[in-house]
């Protein structure tokens, strides 16, 4: 009898409609390698589903504590598929000279060191997993995903896309999928699979925030923001301020993603479009970050974090349960009819997640996309957790010199957008 396996779920950052768009609509060889990148997605959920446990079925028994500090390890998969590789670079060694090892290596970093600073985790499964990561998957290989147990990396095919480690968001958000799958394993389809893509997007800009030192109306709210090459008409694969308009491109169409629930698509392909009705939580918390003004990992990125966390958020939760969670803990944290608490409702109101208001929040101006009223006041504290008081003295993509010696240290530089296409 021939054996049964449940398809292993892997998290890609570009979804497949952007994919198939190319393979409809694009010259004959973007056709192929299209079509090879959406094979090779299909292959690898099967192959992997047989050899790896999953992460978030695994880490909660079998994970061992370790001691706080990241532990990397790059590969190189030298243009192979076999996982994971050639080890060229481990946690503490000088850089290579591979522009995409350091950069995988840093966004490791940056990730590892923002969940420790600010919330205390203690990497992925807060138990001290290593952090490995291969590049140079298979060749021109048009993605990057977290498979459950590490990260991989293609080169693009230079193209339609750069090199897939280009932008520090995408990392943070594909070691996030890991996060959530050991806190709340949220199902990976329909309105729970939205969700699941929605916190990576929201912590992979989140990671990317803490890295400048930006605040929240400083930030530019765009997920893979380097991805495309310039023959490409757009700037992102997703933008959270602005659902909808990352891209319109005659080759990969316009960005689908509705940022109400009036927009909200019922489809059947990419497990219920979790990457494209993920627009609409997204777009809630750029309006509640906004409204509540500062770093926005500080409050509303702790409000979402502390929802994530809460053991009543159920594996099959949908947009309003998690949104009713978070006007809880909103509430919890800052007081009932809070700003925070308002900030939080409204912006659930105004994607229409949620119906029924609590109040109003001060204002100074109006989201284009929904009509929501938002005041953009500036810092308006810390959280509990440490945040480097001298991080605004420091270049992008360099840590404060007083890091502890357990924390990345030598991560340099910001991707030059100027090399893009190297």
């Amino acid at each position: 009898m021939q054996q049964q396996f449940t398809p292993r779920i892997l998290h890609t950052i570009v979804p497949p409609h952007i994919l198939s768009s190319i393979a409809e609509r694009g010259t004959l060889q973007q056709r192929d390698r299209a079509l090879k990148s959406l094979e090779l997605d299909q292959y690898v959920r099967a192959v992997r589903s047989r050899s790896i446990p999953l992460l978030q079925a695994q880490l909660p028994q079998t994970a061992v504590a370790k001691a706080v500090g990241p532990e990397r390890s790059i590969y190189d998969a030298r243009h192979a598929t076999d996982l994971p590789g050639s080890l060229i670079r481990h946690e503490g060694q000088t850089p290579v000279t591979d522009k995409a090892g350091n950069e995988a290596y840093d966004g490791l970093g940056w990730t590892y060191n923002f969940y420790q600073q600010v919330y205390s985790r203690n990497s992925i499964d807060n138990k001290g997993l290593p952090l490995d990561a291969s590049i140079h998957y298979d060749v021109s290989y048009n993605n990057a995903f977290w498979d459950g147990g590490q990260m991989v990396f293609g080169d693009g095919d230079s193209d339609t896309f750069n090199r897939f480690t280009i932008a520090l968001e995408v990392i943070g958000h594909e070691l996030t999928h890991g996060v959530t799958g050991s806190e709340a394993n949220l199902d990976y389809n329909d309105q729970p699979g939205a969700l699941n893509e929605s916190i990576s997007d929201v912590f992979g800009s989140l990671v990317k925030q803490f890295s400048l030192n930006q605040s929240a109306d400083q930030a530019d709210w765009l997920i893979g923001k380097g991805l495309f090459t310039d023959k490409v008409q757009g700037e992102a694969l997703r933008s959270m301020k602005a659902p909808g308009t990352a891209y319109d491109d005659p080759v990969l169409g316009k960005d689908p993603q509705p940022a109400t629930m009036d927009g909200y698509v019922d489809m059947t392909d990419d497990n219920g479009g979790v990457h494209v009705n993920s627009g609409i939580p997204n777009h809630a918390f750029y309006l509640a970050a906004i409204a509540i003004g500062g770093h926005a990992w500080e409050k509303t990125g702790r409000i979402w974090y502390i929802t994530l966390c809460d053991r009543a958020l159920k594996p099959s939760a949908n947009f309003n349960d998690f949104a009713t969670l978070t006007v809880k803990h909103a509430s919890a944290l800052y007081g009932a009819n809070s700003q925070e608490q308002q900030a939080v409702q409204k912006a659930w109101e105004a994607v229409k997640v949620l119906k029924t208001s609590i109040g109003t929040i001060p204002t100074d101006g109006t989201d284009a996309t929904t009509g929501i009223v938002i005041t953009t006041p500036g810092n308006t504290g810390s959280s509990n957790w440490p945040i480097p008081d001298d991080a605004e003295d420091n270049a992008p993509w360099q840590f404060p010199q007083d890091t502890p010696e357990n924390l990345p240290q030598d991560l340099s530089e910001e991707p030059d957008e100027s090399d893009a296409a190297d």
